[in-house]
């Protein structure tokens, strides 16, 4: 269980956001893997509902833990994702081109979230967060065809790339200079985040 993963629990209540269970949390949503450190058999995770302020972090035991969505599985969903809102048009357009570049890639955030469950958390104004995994540095021809992707989209389009000990966003990373790590230990800013690890 790694960062953007979702996770379906096998009770409702082996999740708990200060001590309870928010009352908007709909017992089909999954969690969403996040970044802290914590002990052995411990997951940290986030819960979203419906709206965009029916958020708040928590964690559940890996024992409670039913099944796992990775970003890369929601990928092969994402070329016949049905839908008419934009983030959607564009995932369903960028899933050749991504599969073109031999990256594992997948759809997180919103999108992913709509993908794993179905529940409705997209709006016509929702950007479309993508995933890639790099363990190693890239070429510069990867991250200009990674920029590339946000060309003519008909939505915003946020790229997160992941070394395995951190992520960081695209565009950061492609302005040049340092990037924000966002890692197990919290955010930190470095000069080059495939040797930060």
């Amino acid at each position: 269980m790694v960062p953007h993963d979702l996770l379906f629990v096998r009770r409702p209540d082996a999740f708990a956001c200060d001590g309870a269970r928010p009352d908007w949390l709909d017992p089909a949503a999954p969690l969403v893997v996040r970044r802290e450190a914590t002990a052995p058999g411990i997951v940290p995770v986030g819960a979203r509902g419906l709206a965009r302020n029916e958020r708040c972090k928590g964690y559940v035991a890996a024992s409670d833990v039913a099944s796992i969505v990775t970003p890369r599985m929601l990928a092969a969903r994402a070329r016949t994702a049905d839908g008419d809102l934009p983030c959607i048009a564009a995932l369903r357009a960028l899933a050749p081109r991504l599969d073109a570049l031999d990256v594992d890639w997948g759809p997180a955030g919103g999108a992913g979230f709509w993908l794993a469950c179905g529940l409705p958390v997209l709006r016509a104004s929702s950007d479309l967060d993508l995933l890639v995994r790099l363990p190693r540095r890239p070429s510069a021809g990867l991250i200009e065809a990674l920029c590339a992707l946000s060309d003519g989209q008909p939505c915003r389009l946020d790229i997160q790339l992941d070394t395995g000990a951190g992520g960081f966003a695209l565009a950061e990373y492609a302005r040049g200079g340092r990037v924000l790590l966002k890692t197990d230990a919290g955010p930190r800013l470095v000069d080059d985040p495939w040797e930060a690890a």
